[in-house]
């Protein structure tokens, strides 16, 4: 029998959320400034990757991505002493506009709307 103490627990946090994306092309240059910022930590031929990649990707996610900060997911939980982050991942991805909700009757799929 372990010890609660002794183990840690792990927990995977899942989020969903849609944004309407208004400016493709203004979302694009924002990602590209960040790409040719001389701190990004790329070499050249990974600048022009990313640079091809946000260009060739009409839907925004490429460049999306880009401009979110890792710190900015972790806020989520910042404000919780008895968590601490181990491992993140981030993926953007092209949606039909709505959150789908596969299996409605989940008692463990709680809505909460709050004004943060």
């Amino acid at each position: 029998m372990s010890d609660a103490t002794d183990t840690g627990r792990y927990l995977r946090l899942t989020v969903d959320l849609v944004v309407e994306v208004t400016d493709v092309a203004a979302l694009q240059a924002a990602a590209l400034k960040e790409i040719r910022h001389p701190e990004a930590d790329l070499d050249a031929a990974e600048r022009q990757e990313q640079i091809e990649l946000v260009n060739g990707d009409e839907t925004g996610a490429a460049a999306l991505q880009w401009l979110i900060e890792p710190d900015h997911v972790l806020s989520l939980v910042d404000h919780i002493d008895e968590v601490e982050p181990r491992e993140a991942m981030l993926g953007v991805e092209p949606s039909d506009g709505t959150l789908e909700d596969d299996d409605e009757d989940d008692p463990h799929d709680h809505d909460h709307d709050h004004d943060h």
